[in-house]
């Protein structure tokens, strides 16, 4: 009788020599498949913006719908600004006047502005009512920790 060449295959003859790897080199893939991966997650959390970090221009976004009217910021307005999410410092400067709140003691001061490593500034140029019918241009800032 004869063999066909694909007989001995189907009855278990020569096939440990057949789709094999080495432990060692199974090994060695994963671990390099499993850094690989390691190094993309680490490159994305690097790149992804820190939520968490209060931020000056999150604060100016919460801050300047509540002082401003028609577009005018109405520094009589910032008495009402609501509490603050973070230690926070918002400033209204126009026509040589200075309008401050802060969210308390533990606010930084307008002097700690300069200290860049310690506190986040935002600031925004906006129309500032000084007087009844008059407005000029100003500037609203905002000082938060970070």
């Amino acid at each position: 009788m004869s063999r066909s060449s694909g007989e001995g295959l189907l009855s278990g003859e020569g096939t440990e020599s057949r789709a094999a790897v080495e432990p060692i080199a199974a090994l060695v893939a994963v671990l390099a498949v499993g850094a690989a991966l390691g190094l993309y997650v680490a490159a994305l959390d690097d790149a992804a913006p820190d939520r968490e970090r209060p931020t000056a221009e999150a604060t100016l976004d919460r801050v300047e719908p509540s002082v401003t009217t028609g577009g005018v910021v109405d520094p009589e307005r910032l008495r009402d600004v609501v509490e603050f999410r973070y230690a926070a410092t918002v400033v209204i400067e126009a026509d040589g006047e200075t309008w401050t709140v802060r969210s308390g003691d533990e606010a930084p001061a307008m002097e700690s502005a300069r200290n860049t490593d310690a506190v986040a500034v935002a600031e925004r140029p906006a129309t500032v009512k000084v007087g009844a019918g008059r407005n000029v241009r100003g500037t609203l800032r905002a000082v938060v920790y970070r």
